[in-house]
């Protein structure tokens, strides 16, 4: 049987690893994690970081080093996820979506110098690389053979004695998880080791975990949705799947072959299961809970999964990537639409255990129960703050509190019902979508006199992206140019779907701001606008 190693270890801060280690000790025969036809131990489990932690040290990395990853889902990126944290470096997942040009973005803004990169990603990593001179190490971690250049995942684990853990925890910088930025290329949002174990315990707590869970990673593995989920999972000590991305019949056989009982999707992939031609809810008589969030969940999509799925328990989610994500929960008890509590559902829930909400003024004074203000929230699964923003941290967060930036009220009980969103952002899918950042993009194309970016309703995605263009005199734009264009600078799902032209000048506010909500009142006209 493995050492479990951490002798150095002192104080008494809530440090990550701590989970497997625990794990280990206490059932090390017990399954880890299964992707395919492999399974680990737990013992195999913690075995394998230790000497990752090794190989990581033998190619230079130290403590608060940032190591970066862009790959689909599996055990080894798991593995990476605690190799960085046993020896007290920095996570830098990349966000699978991305243009290259924004995940290069990422890696310099964050002075990755290591990257692992799998198969799927091989391609787009010679256009990353080409812009990023500090990466200094590149780590393979698919399943064909290694290309030149590259260290090999395998090899490091198996050349590698284990190293005790270094104990890194509490306020040590775990991750550094990117989000889109309001001003441009997206901003790195600052995890500390005592966030991520306070969302994962305030899920173990509402949800009931047990070692006894089985949780599947639909949800891509660089959102911290999925981290949250997944720390509540280790530690209770459950087994983790892995699919390497979410398709309704995949998750489907992965549910019914790995008797999963928990998962996380978002509501796009909940109405995708249920509208697939093959859905049988027979292969999901294991599933016990389901988490969504990040945007919000249709009530017809909500029905019919209480009616084809009445065997599992809904849990609804509600935050950002600065709460680690959590801010509320709104469990299985509410999710009803008959009795005293039908209303429940269609609020965000209530408070986590690991934080406190407010809705508050423009300077944190709480409103009475009833008014409508911004959620602020803060507790110990806060955020440092924006890696190298100084200023746009002093402004989200405040004495403690996270500025939300989500106009929301709260009743007697402290149930939060979203009201609108303060930022301009849209959520389309489940990612977060700032208009700004669009607006750059478009800006930069020759012709375009004004332009505005909002999002409108879409039955599969909730919101999709809507630009209104006015060109300069005497041009005509097209349409497929003006999306060519952004998808040579942002990501795919980030460019319009839609591209409206108008000859007249944008409304403007007394300030000279472009009046987003009167350009978003035609189109949400006798529908309910909800935050996720």
């Amino acid at each position: 049987m493995t050492r479990i190693r951490g002798n150095s270890i002192k104080g008494k801060k809530m440090y990550l690893t701590q989970t497997i280690r625990s794990n280990a000790r206490n059932k090390p025969l017990g399954i880890a994690t299964i992707q395919g036809d492999r399974k680990r131990t737990w013992n195999e489990f913690v075995e394998r970081v230790a000497r990752l932690g090794a190989g990581l040290t033998s190619l230079g990395v130290c403590k608060g080093d940032r190591v970066a990853i862009l790959a689909l889902n599996s055990d080894r990126y798991f593995e990476y996820y605690f190799g960085c944290w046993w020896i007290g470096a920095v996570a830098v997942p990349m966000n699978l979506r991305w243009s290259a040009l924004e995940n290069a973005h990422s890696l310099n803004d964050s002075g990755a110098e290591t990257l692992f990169i799998d198969d799927q990603f091989l391609a787009m990593a010679e256009d990353i690389l080409k812009d990023t001179p500090g990466v200094k190490t590149k780590v393979h971690l698919g399943e064909s053979s290694t290309p030149n250049g590259f260290e090999n995942y395998e090899k490091l684990i198996a050349t590698n004695e284990p190293i005790d853990d270094a104990g890194a925890g509490g306020e040590d910088l775990a991750g550094i998880f990117y989000t889109g930025g309001t001003t441009g290329f997206p901003k790195g949002v600052m995890l500390p080791h005592r966030g991520l174990w306070a969302s994962g315990t305030a899920l173990v707590a509402k949800r009931n975990l047990g070692p006894d869970a089985i949780y599947l990673h639909a949800a891509p593995m660089f959102h911290i949705a999925d981290g949250a989920y997944s720390m509540g999972i280790a530690v209770c000590g459950g087994t983790h799947a892995f699919i390497p991305r979410f398709t309704p019949a995949e998750t489907s056989h992965a549910i019914h072959d790995f008797s999963v009982t928990d998962i996380l999707l978002v509501p796009t992939m909940v109405r995708m299961i249920l509208d697939d031609p093959s859905f049988d809810n027979t292969k999901f008589s294991s599933l016990r809970n389901i988490a969504y969030g990040a945007s919000p969940m249709p009530e017809g999509v909500i029905r019919k999964a209480l009616e084809l799925l009445p065997n599992v328990e809904w849990t609804q989610a509600y935050g950002q990537s600065e709460l680690s994500p959590i801010a509320t929960l709104c469990g299985p008890e509410w999710h009803n639409f008959e009795g005293s509590n039908n209303g429940r559902i269609r609020s965000a829930g209530q408070a986590a255990i690991c934080n406190e909400v407010k809705i508050a003024t423009e300077d944190g004074t709480e409103v009475p129960r009833g008014e409508v203000g911004e959620v602020w929230a803060r507790g110990g699964n806060t955020m440092l703050g924006y890696w190298k923003r100084p200023e746009e941290t002093r402004k989200a967060l405040v004495n403690g509190w996270v500025r939300t930036g989500d106009a929301a009220w709260m009743d007697d009980e402290g149930f939060v019902f979203i009201a609108d969103r303060l930022k301009d952002m849209i959520i389309s899918g489940g990612e977060n979508i700032y208009s700004t950042e669009v607006e750059n993009a478009l800006s930069k194309l020759e012709g375009i006199a004004e332009v505005a970016v909002i999002g409108i309703p879409s039955e599969k995605w909730g919101e999709t992206v809507h630009a209104i263009i006015v060109p300069d005199q005497g041009v005509e734009l097209k349409e497929h140019q003006v999306i060519d264009h952004c998808r040579d600078m942002i990501a795919h799902y980030k460019c319009p779907s839609s591209i409206e032209f108008r000859s007249e000048p944008l409304p403007l506010s007394g300030a000279g701001k472009v009046l987003k909500k009167d350009l978003r009142a035609p189109f949400w006209e006798n529908q309910d606008l909800q935050v996720g």
